[in-house]
């Protein structure tokens, strides 16, 4: 009986530490996110739809301009990074990082 008890609390404990925790962490970054933007930020939506905020709402809506002219109105929860904040870039061709110096 006591086994099956602390098999259970193991089991528990597990599945808080590999699911729950990890999810919560990434619900306030994104909340921190979303909270953190302003107007001019270059975004990505989770679609994979890159932009630059325009303008923010309060009704959690923001508008985007992904080309000249064309301006789309999103939610903020679709709002997936910032791409401003991007250090490192990637060449397309090869796929291979090109910020890293291999010296």
């Amino acid at each position: 009986m006591i086994q099956t008890l602390v098999l259970i609390a193991i089991m528990a404990a597990a599945f808080w530490f590999l699911i729950v925790r990890p999810q919560r962490r990434r619900m306030l970054e994104h909340q921190r996110l979303i909270a953190s933007l302003h107007i001019g930020d270059e975004i990505m939506s989770s679609s994979g739809i890159y932009g630059t905020v325009r303008a923010i709402h309060d009704d959690d809506t923001v508008e985007v301009e992904v080309a000249d002219g064309v301006v789309l109105t999103m939610a903020k929860g679709a709002i997936a990074q910032r791409t401003d904040d991007v250090s490192v870039d990637t060449d397309r061709d090869t796929g291979t990082d090109s910020g890293i110096d291999t010296d």
